[in-house]
């Protein structure tokens, strides 16, 4: 005959949901607020997750404007199916590194590259030049080639893992995290052994709002999923990576 189980509860895995932000305001004078679109694409993810019936124990979100709002756009859609997200942690950890600042480091340093006419006036802004300019400006700084970038990239990257290290250590379950794409892009690679090139190339795949997936069990990360939009898959006019 079976017995009630009378010791302890098992220990959960960890189930890490990490979203990117929603479109944020490339062409505005402050860039972290969502556009427009970046909103819809929040309410759509909240929207997909509450008729999924997605539970999460815990949620944790970066300290910056566009991860508030997609989060609130997140919890609006959520909204809508009678449902509501736990009490939010905000983690400054999960704040992304300056992108302005770096890539003007990089322009002062190689003002002959392509990408750089692309900072000038906003009406002549390319986006594929943008994440050119990005591209390289990244690899330099992650060989420390960029002093007057701001915080470090060995600094931006411990701070990252850091927080993962702190969510592998428990307590687990399912947990929805917002943050931005370097970020998310420092997990996957710390889940998945990446080196730092590898890592940047992630990070310049990631798409607004898209859904990554890391677990951890018996002290193993692993990179389950990496850049889904199912909330999107009939909206390509919703797609965007900057």
């Amino acid at each position: 005959m079976l017995q009630a189980w009378s010791g302890p509860a098992p220990a959960r895995p960890l189930e890490l949901l990490a979203v990117r932000h929603g479109q944020a305001s490339l062409q505005a004078e402050d860039y972290d607020q969502l556009s427009a679109i970046g909103r819809a694409q929040a309410e759509a993810l909240g929207d997909w997750i509450g008729r999924h019936g997605l539970h999460f124990d815990r949620v944790l979100c970066g300290d910056m404007q566009r991860h508030r709002q997609t989060l609130d756009g997140i919890a609006a859609g959520l909204g809508r199916h009678g449902l509501a997200l736990p009490e939010v942690r905000i983690d400054p950890r999960l704040n992304e590194f300056d992108h302005r600042r770096l890539a003007s480091s990089y322009a002062a340093r190689c003002p002959e590259h392509p990408g750089v006419q692309a900072l000038g006036e906003r009406a002549a802004r390319d986006p594929r030049r943008v994440l050119e300019l990005l591209r390289d400006a990244l690899l330099a700084w992650s060989r420390d080639e960029l002093p007057d970038a701001g915080e470090p990239w060995t600094a931006f990257k411990a701070r990252a893992r850091a927080a993962l290290e702190d969510l592998s250590a428990g307590p687990h379950g399912s947990v929805l995290l917002v943050s931005s794409a370097g970020v998310i892009a420092q997990l996957a690679a710390a889940a998945s052994g990446l080196t730092d090139p590898q890592c940047i190339a992630l990070k310049l795949s990631l798409r607004n709002s898209a859904l990554c997936r890391i677990a951890a069990a018996r002290g193993t990360l692993r990179l389950l999923d990496w850049n889904g939009l199912p909330h999107l898959a009939h909206r390509r006019d919703l797609w965007t990576q900057v």
